[in-house]
């Protein structure tokens, strides 16, 4: 944490909040809370994180027998129902060097994760070349590789496999429809916010040409980030830069004076030094970027370390998996039927006290399979794992529905 004089000022108070650091210190806060029965929302109880770990275990096993775990990441849904669209995409980049390859695959990257959030149940994508229909994230994957492939998000009609800052200026909410085949009967949940969104990240590139070129290329955080002759990076470095250098373009509107902070959210009774008191950061769409970009990193020769120095990601499938397994309980049982805003300090305090359980999770989940956190880390824990035993719980419980609503733009959840 900063000193008390830095963080007296707004810049100083919101550069404090921009660690994993900091999420996990002000989630720890309200798990402590709650667990003292202080709550006005939840309780825990820590005898059902048993079965939650068996559940997530379960899972684990059945989708990965072997336990060759892959990484919670976007690149999941992309290759969605055992297709190998990246192999596909290596064949169109292969008259490239490693380094422009790995820009490219940056470039899809950022783009995919900014357009997924919650669809929707009546959303879905049928893909031509396949024949397959996909709804949700993995629908919300696949069609963003073919809006990819196809050049949507390029300048340059000569090298379509790009995004950069002029294509992203240019894309109309209208093409963002068309290509993710939204109409009345098949509408996707914040379609605008998602257009809005990739406009802010085409202004956030122009902004930082030292980093992002000429052109304002995501990809360009591969050579800021690893320069040539470097091929070790933390995966915090990776999130630091994420937050540094695209943080302004998250929608969510909270500030510190006149800086803005992101997916950060007020609770009253979160403690803190100057002015980070009642903040509660996540950086979850930056931390799901994070995770997403460790692979094409990898792919380029690079080795990420520090993987855990991420935390789980605070989403409704993660936080769904607590509530569903009894391992949070309301306190109102009526409250599972309101809904809710990301500002709303119910969903603040839930999103807080998923991060601290994912923590306490992984090594009963671990233990139950027989593997260490070097062989699973918390990356995979989630991929194998939390996120998707959520998902099946919401499947078996609700047709696919979360245990709370949460209205959504389309950018935070």
């Amino acid at each position: 944490m900063r000193s008390a004089t830095e963080v007296d000022t707004p810049a100083g108070a919101a550069a404090a909040l921009l660690s994993t650091t900091a999420v996990r210190e002000r989630a720890r806060q309200l798990t402590e809370r709650a667990r003292a029965g202080e709550s006005a929302w939840f309780t825990i109880d820590d005898d059902a994180l048993a079965a939650a770990a068996t559940e997530v275990a379960d899972v684990t096993r059945g989708s990965y027998p072997d336990l060759q775990i892959p990484l919670h990441s976007r690149w999941r849904h992309i290759q969605s129902a055992g297709v190998d669209r990246k192999a596909a995409l290596d064949g169109m980049l292969a008259g490239l060097d490693a380094r422009a390859r790995a820009r490219a695959l940056v470039d899809l990257t950022v783009v995919s994760v900014l357009l997924d959030a919650g669809a929707g149940p009546a959303w879905s994508y049928h893909e031509p070349q396949t024949g397959l229909r996909l709804s949700r994230s993995e629908g919300l994957g696949v069609a963003s590789f073919h809006a990819f492939i196809d050049g949507m998000f390029s300048s340059d009609p000569d090298d379509p496999l790009r995004v950069d800052a002029r294509g992203l200026a240019g894309l109309t909410e209208q093409r963002l429809a068309e290509a993710f085949q939204v109409d009345r009967d098949n509408p996707l949940v914040g379609l605008g916010g998602r257009a809005a969104l990739l406009h802010r990240l085409g202004q956030a590139l122009t902004s930082a040409p030292a980093i992002f070129g000429a052109d304002g290329r995501p990809g360009g955080l591969v050579t800021a980030l690893c320069p040539s002759g470097h091929h070790r990076v933390a995966a915090h470095d990776i999130l630091a830069a994420v937050l540094t250098l695209l943080g302004g373009i998250w929608p969510s509107g909270n500030k510190i004076g006149d800086v803005p902070v992101g997916d950060c959210w007020r609770h009253a009774a979160v403690t803190g030094p100057g002015l980070t008191a009642g903040w509660v950061p996540f950086h979850k769409l930056s931390q799901w970027l994070t995770y997403s970009l460790l692979e094409p990193f990898e792919w380029s020769g690079v080795t990420v370390t520090g993987l855990d120095e991420l935390t789980g990601l605070p989403e409704y499938r993660n936080g769904g998996l607590f509530l569903d397994t009894g391992v949070l309980r309301l306190r109102d049982a009526a409250a599972a039927h309101r809904s809710y805003r990301a500002a709303d300090e119910l969903v603040v305090e839930w999103r807080a006290l998923t991060v601290i359980l994912l923590d306490e999770l992984a090594p009963l989940v671990r233990a139950r399979l027989g593997v260490d956190a070097e062989q699973m880390p918390l990356a995979c824990v989630l991929e194998g794992g939390s996120w998707a035993a959520g998902r099946a719980l919401a499947q078996r419980l609700r047709d696919g529905l979360p245990p709370l609503t949460v209205v959504s733009d389309g950018t935070v959840f």
